[in-house]
């Protein structure tokens, strides 16, 4: 006489059915896993890429503070001495110092200057490459965007 057994699940099942292989075992197979591991790898690159974008967007933003304070210093200079000529070279900015080289573009003269951001090799920005801005106030870029993409 077969006698019915409780399996883990609580289903009635036969010895013959535990003895026989019929019962079925628990668990995730190898190839379950693998398309897990397959879709998570898909997001994780998704997610650094977006991420990438996000932070160059960031440091040239940080860029572009940088230059307009750097004009302003100029504007404050250009008060006091009424030239632009014999101006002390644009001061770095701290956060960017690794990523950005802020210097002027030529020498200032008596009525303009222009102070440039070049982006280093950490700064991966070809979209806009090397920022400017000028006595004028006038905003540039050297890379494939626009000045309105940048500024």
């Amino acid at each position: 006489m077969v006698m019915p057994m409780l399996d883990r699940t609580g289903l009635l099942r036969s010895d013959k059915d535990i003895l026989s292989g019929r019962a079925q075992a628990a668990g995730f197979t190898l190839i379950e896993l693998m398309i897990v591991v397959a879709i998570v790898a898909i997001l994780a690159t998704i997610a650094y890429a977006s991420y990438q974008s996000f932070v160059v967007k960031s440091r040239r933003k940080a860029a572009e503070v940088c230059l307009q304070e750097r004009a302003q210093f100029m504007e404050r200079y250009y008060t006091t001495k009424l030239t632009y000529a014999g101006a002390p070279d644009p001061a770095q900015c701290n956060d960017l110092e690794s990523f950005y080289t802020v210097e002027f573009s030529g020498t200032p003269d008596a009525s303009s200057f222009v102070i440039q951001a070049k982006p280093s090799s950490k700064q991966n920005d070809s979209l806009c490459g090397t920022l400017s801005i000028n006595a004028q106030g006038t905003r540039g870029e050297t890379g494939s965007g626009t000045v309105d993409d940048c500024w």
